[in-house]
């Protein structure tokens, strides 16, 4: 099974699990380091506890282990996000519109390998945003190709 089918099918299971609680899916990873790993970030408002995480894997363990549908060996994790989780899907960029964003390209863009800006909306394709320069929002919006960004991140002000 390919990493995308196994990201896809494990959604679906963890859905029913969390469908009574506050918690919300935030995302899934089945990726290979020295070994797989599965890892499923919750979020939910207010934070994410440390029951929330054992709930959800406890759960999560007995489907798996029931159904089996991985063969590879890996481990299973499940924790919140972070703060600074990157923006994937349509839902994690439209709450963070009117929010600074860091943004991280592929290569220079405009003489830039990153950038700081307002997110003012998105679609598949690209990204607008209102540049941040010396601590200064632009009054104008730049439109940004998507396929040249490699990250998307919350911008944390220290």
């Amino acid at each position: 099974m390919k990493r995308e089918e196994v990201e896809a099918l494990i959604a679906e299971l963890v859905t029913p699990i969390l469908a009574d609680t506050d918690i919300s899916l935030a995302d899934v990873e089945y990726v290979r380091e020295k070994d797989w790993y599965l890892r499923i970030f919750i979020d939910k408002p207010g934070g994410i506890e440390l029951d929330d995480c054992q709930y959800v894997s406890e759960k999560l363990a007995e489907l798996l282990d029931e159904k089996d549908p991985i063969k590879d060996k890996y481990y299973l994790e499940v924790s919140s996000p972070g703060i600074d989780r990157p923006l994937k899907k349509d839902k994690d960029f439209e709450a963070n519109y009117g929010k600074k964003i860091d943004i991280r390209f592929f290569s220079a863009w405009e003489g830039v390998k990153e950038l700081t800006g307002t997110l003012v909306s998105h679609t598949d394709k690209e990204l607008v945003i209102k540049k941040i320069n010396k601590g200064k929002e632009d009054k104008n919006p730049v439109t940004i190709d998507r396929a040249l960004v490699a990250l998307v991140r919350p911008h944390i002000d220290f």
